[in-house]
């Protein structure tokens, strides 16, 4: 519904309860308060003032980086200007999509003998040093390889020219070279390739990076050492490194870890499907928490509960019932720990496996210890070059394990532990009956390489105490159970067992747990049905990683780590404006410091940059749009009977909207029978007329948003759309829609206006489907005679409020739930282009809302009448059918000055928006 159509009856109604009672209610002058009231507020200012200043920081910054490239750019051209043709050829900027064809320079210096071997290349810029005028080195970076690239003057072939364009070439830019490789005079230490160098030939940026990254990655992988240690030591924090991830990733470290990470995968998917194990891929949305405890994530779920999988483990199970046999799954599982230490993650990547068995869980064991002992081989063969890289950053010794894993139980653990003389913080030994902490692990490693010579060893046999309730009891002694620990480096890297099988025993098991069964109905079918016993376990990738290549942060094994400091809310969102040139804090600036020539911004670029949908109806020729000199803004009203009624909030940024507001008001005060009546504003401006000038307001009226995350189906009359052969269609945004479909929409217009005849129509906007194109879209649907059924125009507004939906037009004779899906298809195109909401307009509320300086028995007179009113007229009807796309209801109020209404006013308003269509 429209505003008008919202506004109209209801005014009518109460206009005896607002303001002055009598019809003669024009003054000489217009009482609209105490303006001088908004001209001292020194708060306001120095807030305007920061807000001025922190956006010509970032217009400085971005005119030094455009300075900087065209410096840059100017520089090159002058070079080539000073160099021979066949010279200037060899160096500069290509960005063209044509490419010389390249090799792999990993490849080609992977080899010594290569030495006088012509070589093309792309590879990044790492860093460059600066010798002289006539000599720089150039170190490129392919993925783990760093290789040293020598330029040097040679008459007629590099210029001096060449050099210097070389010596500026922005870090992290791709560039193509071509040269020839050849032996270095002594060993080069700076790069991974040692006895090789480029000779450089040729050399073209052919990926510019337009600024220097805040942290490269040269910077974030170097390492010095430690002058007592004498261990390398990395320069960058694990804090920096996880904040600047893609400048981390691209380190020849990082790069050698995940590729050791992806071999670990390998190995251990190879293995398992070497002994008949089938891939699964299990959901990670679960309907209850999978294991005891509180550890979990919770999500909304179509307004139901669900939760995040802390592991596959109950599907697994499942897929073992299902008869599956053997399976294992690589993939991420999620913990909700507040563990902010260096070997806790909230989502990790799990490879988890489970099989049936025979007549002990020890058969799981062994496969299990067969998959961890050949991804230890298999990684020391197979990624050699890449451990050797890692040892460069994370110093540690190679792993060292036994043909025949020690297996030692709880007890012999403990026991081992205690009789080395070790003690908790409390001074209390270590009890059989509980869980390891961390320091005992750690001291238990220790002794177990002192006695075994291995860094890799398995506890079995855990008490029940430390394990969840699904693990099997030992049934010799139930207060442990059939369950074990492997470990690496005295750390904890999987823990596997038995699982209970029986249902009744799972259920006594679950409640004492404190979990609820009937939360897992679908697991506890799969052993009601039947399950043979099995065993299985879970292994932390990044685990192995943090512990096998001793990487001192297990955030260091993590592509992009997830930790309970992690996605963080932003406090200070910047919103990029669509049209940076209609910034009004900007022009503000620029006004105040007498900026010669400036134009004032176009109000359609104002609407996209600041607009929610009543400022879009200031395009229609009604209305007149004020000016401000001062920022650029701009206030959309209409003449009417001796006032002027002002629609929305000013176009402007929100913290110049009291500067604006006092001087238009300022402008009012000049027009001698103008009365000022505020309709459809927002908080901030109620607040500014109500506090500072004490107009009085109230709200009937709200904003009818769809936040499009949460926007509901209409599945019902989308399927009664399409059953009628309705097809919906959209206008590409970058076409502009042709002559013969807008004569075939406009045709149906005219239908539409012909048909509604006959009755009174409320608006404050007429049907002008094709004015600003720029920020318009255009939907409409087909009957499947090819008749046009209906049509919707989406108009552009402010980043944060999205789109409104300008017009939904349904067209005589369409099929039932045409327009419901045209709208549902508007709201998915948009969903798609990332926008977040979208807006119908202003409906009615159901209930009146008072604002400032309306109190009292007026204010409860005018809420009851408002009520009644609104029943008995059905004003919410409108409403109802938006409710449908979940529409969110964001006030509006209508302000105006004492006795600045009455009746007059009122007539005023009814005038206005009432018209024949």
């Amino acid at each position: 519904m429209s505003p008008s159509g919202v506004l109209k009856k209801p005014i009518l109604a109460l206009n005896r309860f607002i303001g002055h009672s009598s019809a003669k209610n024009h003054m000489t002058k217009p009482h609209i308060g105490n303006i001088a009231a908004l001209d001292d507020d020194p708060q306001h200012e120095k807030r305007l003032k920061r807000v001025q200043e922190l956006r010509a920081k970032e217009d400085k910054r971005e005119n030094e980086r455009r300075s900087f490239q065209q410096r840059r750019e100017d520089e090159e051209e002058r070079a080539h200007q000073e160099d021979p043709p066949q010279i200037a050829a060899r160096y500069g900027t290509k960005t063209g999509d044509a490419l010389a064809k390249t090799e792999s320079i990993q490849k080609l210096a992977a080899d010594p003998n290569n030495a006088g071997t012509s070589v093309s290349f792309i590879a990044r810029v790492h860093h460059v040093r600066c010798m002289s005028s006539k000599l720089a080195f150039v170190i490129f970076r392919d993925q783990i390889e760093l290789v040293q690239g020598v330029l040097a003057y040679r008459e007629g072939e590099v210029s001096e020219n060449f050099v210097r364009w070389a010596q500026h070439v922005t870090i992290e830019g791709f560039v193509h070279v071509e040269g020839m490789l050849q032996r270095p005079p002594e060993e080069i230490k700076g790069c991974s390739v040692r006895d090789l160098e480029v000779r450089i030939d040729a050399m073209h940026v052919v990926v510019p990076v337009k600024e220097h990254l805040p942290m490269d990655v040269f910077t974030i992988d170097r390492a010095e050492e430690d002058p007592e240690s004498h261990q390398m030591e990395a320069m960058a924090s694990t804090r920096v490194r996880v904040s600047n991830r893609i400048a981390y990733l691209r380190t020849p470290t990082a790069q050698s870890i995940f590729r050791i990470n992806a071999a670990v995968c390998s190995i251990f998917r190879a293995v398992l499907e070497g002994h008949d194990f089938i891939e699964i891929h299990t959901p990670k949305l679960m309907p209850g928490a999978t294991e005891s405890g509180a550890e979990v994530f919770r999500v909304n779920y179509f307004d139901r509960t669900a939760f995040l999988a802390q592991s596959p483990q109950l599907c697994k199970q499942m897929s073992i019932s299902a008869d599956f046999g053997r399976v294992f799954e690589i993939g991420p599982v999620f913990r909700a720990e507040d563990s902010n230490t260096h070997r806790h993650l909230t989502e990790y990547t799990g490879m988890d496996l489970e099989m049936s068995i025979n007549s002990h869980y020890h058969e799981a064991l062994r496969i299990i210890d067969e998959v961890m002992k050949s991804i230890f081989t298999g990684v020391y063969r197979r990624c050699r070059r890449e451990i050797d890289i890692v040892k460069t950053r994370f110093p540690h010794e190679d792993l060292v394990w036994l043909e025949q894993t020690p297996v030692l139980t709880f007890k012999e653990a403990v026991a081992l532990l205690n009789s080395s003389g070790w003690t908790d913080d409390h001074n209390h030994k270590a009890s059989e009956f509980e869980d390891l902490s961390t320091r005992a692990e750690i001291r238990i490693g220790e002794l177990v390489k002192e006695k075994y010579k291995t860094d890799y060893y398995i506890i079995d046999k855990f008490p029940a105490s430390a394990r969840p309730f699904y693990t099997f009891l030992d049934p010799k002694d139930p207060r442990f159970t059939n369950s074990f620990d492997i470990f690496l480096r005295g750390q904890e890297i999987t823990t596997g067992g038995q699982r209970i099988h029986k249902p009744e025993l799972l259920i006594e098991r679950m409640k004492k747990a404190g979990v609820e069964p009937s939360g897992v109905e679908e697991y506890m079918q799969g052993f009601e049905f039947g399950v043979l016993p099995h065993a299985g376990c879970g292994i932390g990738l990044e685990r192995i990683l943090f512990l096998m290549l001793n990487l001192g942060d297990i955030r260091n094994a993590s592509l992009f780590p997830r930790d309970p400091k992690s996605l963080q809310e932003h406090k200070e969102v910047v919103v990029r404006l669509p049209h940076p040139e209609a910034d009004t804090i900007r022009y503000g600036y620029d006004f105040e410091h007498g900026y010669p020539n400036l134009e004032l911004p176009a109000v359609e670029k104002l609407i996209a940059n600041y607009g929610d949908a009543t400022n879009t109806s200031w395009l229609d020729d009604r209305y007149k749009v004020w000016r401000h000199d001062a920022t650029g803004a701009a206030v959309g009203y209409a003449e009417e009977s001796g006032y002027a009624l002002v629609m929305g909030n000013p176009l402007c940024d929100a913290h110049q909207y009291q500067s604006v507001v006092r001087a238009f008001l300022k402008h009012m005060r000049t027009q001698k029978d103008l009365r000022p009546l505020w309709l459809l504003v927002g908080p901030e401006v109620e607040e500014i007329l109500g506090s500072k000038l004490g107009w009085r307001s109230l709200s009937c009226v709200a904003e009818e948003r769809v936040p499009i995350g949460s926007a509901k189906k209409v599945a019902k009359k989308e399927r009664q759309a399409e059953d009628a052969g309705v097809t919906i269609h959209e206008q590409p945004i970058d076409q502009p829609m042709s002559k013969e479909l807008r004569d075939r929409c406009d045709q149906k217009i005219d239908e539409w206006k012909n048909n509604r005849k006959g009755s009174k129509q409320v608006h404050i906007t007429e049907v002008r489907p094709w004015i600003d194109v720029e920020h318009r879209r255009y939907l409409w649907a087909e009957t499947k005679e090819g008749e046009i059924a209906a049509l919707c125009v989406l108009h552009r507004l402010s980043p944060a409020n999205g789109y409104q939906i300008k017009f939904a037009l349904d067209f005589p004779g369409s099929p039932s739930g045409t327009i419901e899906a045209l709208i549902s298809a508007a709201i998915q195109t948009l969903a798609k282009a990332g926008v977040q909401n979208v807006t119908f307009g202003a409906g009615a509320l159901p209930e009146m809302v008072t604002g400032g300086n309306l109190d009292g028995i007026r204010a409860r007179i005018l809420s009851k009448t408002y009520k009644t009113v609104a029943q008995q007229l059905k004003l919410v009807q409108k409403s109802e059918f938006r409710e449908k796309f979940g529409t969110r209801n964001d006030l509006v109020y209508i302000c105006y000055p004492f006795m600045g209404l009455g009746v007059s006013g009122a007539r005023t308003l009814i005038k206005f928006f009432e018209d024949e269509m």
